[in-house]
């Protein structure tokens, strides 16, 4: 029980000595990654600096604790940011003061809700999030982030928010207070950035670019000439604080959590799961990724840390710098803790436009145009859910565009499962296979008096019409001599109540045109479904078979089955018949 809720005792008596260079290596890169980029997603998400270090701290040693992937990089990112930026900012606020208690807040909330959702086995909810939507959903976000630090780099003051129409409104009325000097190391700190990533991915550019601006602003006092800096840091580990929030205001997050509790976790067993692909050395577990997620969440809220979870650039980076467990995720910790205890006075000298143009860089990756142009030519309804969920996300808000999303793509289920593909299916020549008659009309035997079809999908409420519809269009195409009707069922994996109803209409409407129906190929749920409502009776169960050739020797030779056959083709959940 203690393995299965904390696999750190699982991992840690099998820790190789080999893997603590790795180890080392890839905490300390981190730990270096996650102070200037924990700094500039706290911008994002409308907070101070300092808070983007806290989320690196205790969420962190929580996930290495909780966690089934030993490579996740826990900590502030840009979406979730966001996230919390347009949430918040759509809030009735009195100051920055609750506006920092209701982003702690809701980490705890986000919390709780990944908890009850991991222990409630929940975990399969992350298969509702489609490719499309994640790429659309995505890059519109990423476009938004991009568009909010533009008033950074510019050196313009305007108004944030969440929402494309007045992020763009607001930075054109103000185009002729553009700060050049601001504007010129913004670039620069991009211009270095890029540089350095292709010179090696290893180097820590964004440092770098850190470190190279606070020292030009320390010794040039560019702070004198309009450079707006991130000013006074407050030193020392973050202290012990329940977060609290007014009552009524309870509610009004609870739209906010949920968002962002089903986003951070779809983001976290994505990147997981990429991982696990390459090197798959430990087993990943969604429920238990719920608590870890979850846990992180909450006790990191105590200590004044805002909603976390895993970055994509960071796990990269995590690997390539040679992480193998959470031994990583420990000493990337006690590097922020140390920066933390010991050089915050440093960071007070760094530029807002540095950690714009670190933002601006790190989002420029995440808009996929490659991924939306293989769509628009390979699957034209998977392009367009895509794009639906780019438009709402960019045009409406951050969280009607993950949810509408969601619920778009379930539309598209929904939809391709009401219209699956029915072939009429062919015996082929010399053969026992049957394949469809579009594709071998050449190599097809057909028969006048018999139907053979094949439904490839579930038969229920949404597709009954659809069945019904193209059974008698087929039907109608063999004419008056048809007397059998063959359903090749193996692709048929459930049929609902509703389905059955319509098959016995279908069985009445057969005995009047003296047509028989036989069932070939039903797997065992099926079979249960079809004995268990009566369907087998009224169908007669020497008219179920195991293949498909049985079926057709039946019509053809009145060949009976075997013992065997009856044995295997009537086997079900409390079969009654006798062998």
């Amino acid at each position: 029980m203690l393995k299965r809720y904390f696999p750190i005792f699982e991992w840690l008596p099998r820790y190789k000595r080999s893997y603590l260079a790795g180890d080392l290596s890839a905490g300390f890169t981190i730990g270096i990654l996650l102070v200037p980029q924990g700094m500039a997603y706290a911008m994002i998400a409308g907070l101070p600096p300092v808070f983007g270090l806290y989320a690196a701290l205790l969420p962190q040693l929580v996930y290495a604790v909780m966690g089934t992937s030993g490579k996740l990089s826990i900590g502030a990112v840009a979406i979730d940011s966001l996230v919390v930026a347009s949430g918040l900012g759509a809030l009735a606020l009195s100051g920055i003061e609750q506006y920092i208690a209701m982003a702690i807040f809701l980490a705890l909330f986000v919390g709780i809700v990944q908890l009850a959702f991991g222990f409630l086995r929940m975990g399969f909810l992350a298969n509702f999030l489609s490719e499309p939507v994640i790429g659309g959903f995505t890059s519109a976000v990423a476009i938004i982030i991009g568009l909010s630090q533009i008033h950074h780099l510019l050196g313009l003051e305007v108004e944030k928010g969440g929402r494309i129409r007045y992020l763009l409104r607001d930075t054109a009325a103000h185009l002729d207070q553009i700060h050049g000097l601001t504007l010129t190391i913004g670039l620069g700190a991009i211009a270095v950035i890029i540089l350095l990533q292709q010179l090696s991915k290893k180097l820590p550019a964004a440092f770098i670019a850190v470190a190279i601006s606070i020292l030009a602003i320390y010794f040039l006092n560019l702070g004198d000439l309009g450079v707006k800096i991130v000013g006074d840091i407050p030193q020392g580990l973050p202290s012990f604080k329940v977060p609290a929030v007014e009552g009524e205001q309870i509610w009004n997050l609870f739209p906010i959590a949920m968002t962002l509790a089903f986003l951070s976790f779809v983001e976290a067993i994505s990147i997981a799961k990429a991982m696990n692909a390459k090197e798959s050395d430990r087993t990943l577990r969604p429920n238990q990724e719920l608590l870890a997620l979850g846990t992180a969440n909450l006790i990191g809220s105590f200590f004044q840390s805002y909603s976390t979870t895993a970055g994509f650039s960071r796990t990269a980076v995590n690997v390539k710098a040679g992480a193998k467990t959470g031994i990583s995720a420990m000493v990337s910790a006690l590097v922020v803790g140390s920066i933390l205890l010991f050089l915050t006075p440093v960071f007070r000298y760094l530029p807002n436009a540095v950690l714009a143009a670190i933002i601006l860089v790190a989002v420029y990756g995440l808009v996929d145009i490659k991924y939306a142009i293989k769509l628009y030519r390979s699957r034209k309804d998977e392009f367009i859910l895509l794009m639906v969920t780019f438009l709402i996300t960019l045009a409406v808000g951050i969280m009607e565009g993950i949810l509408l999303g969601v619920l778009f793509s379930l539309v598209l289920l929904v939809y391709r499962t009401s219209k699956p593909h029915i072939a009429v299916l062919g015996k082929i020549k010399d053969t026992e296979y049957f394949k469809n008659v579009d594709r071998f009309a050449e190599d097809i035997e057909v028969y006048e008096d018999t139907l053979l079809l094949r439904f490839d999908g579930q038969l229920y409420f949404a597709n009954k019409e659809y069945f019904k519809k193209q059974l008698g269009k087929n039907i109608a195409l063999k004419g008056p001599k048809l007397r059998y009707v063959i359903l090749n069922a193996e692709s048929i994996n459930y049929i609902d109540s509703t389905a059955i109803t319509m098959l016995r209409q279908v069985l009445d409407d057969f005995k009047k045109r003296k047509i028989e129906l036989l069932v070939a190929g039903a797997i065992g749920p099926t079979r249960d479904i079809i004995f268990e409502s009566g369907l087998a009776d009224e169908i007669g169960v020497q008219k179920l078979f195991v293949r498909t050739i049985e079926a057709l020797d039946y019509c053809k030779n009145a060949k009976g089955k075997t013992p065997m056959q009856s044995k295997v083709s009537e086997q079900s959940k409390g079969s009654r018949f006798v062998t």
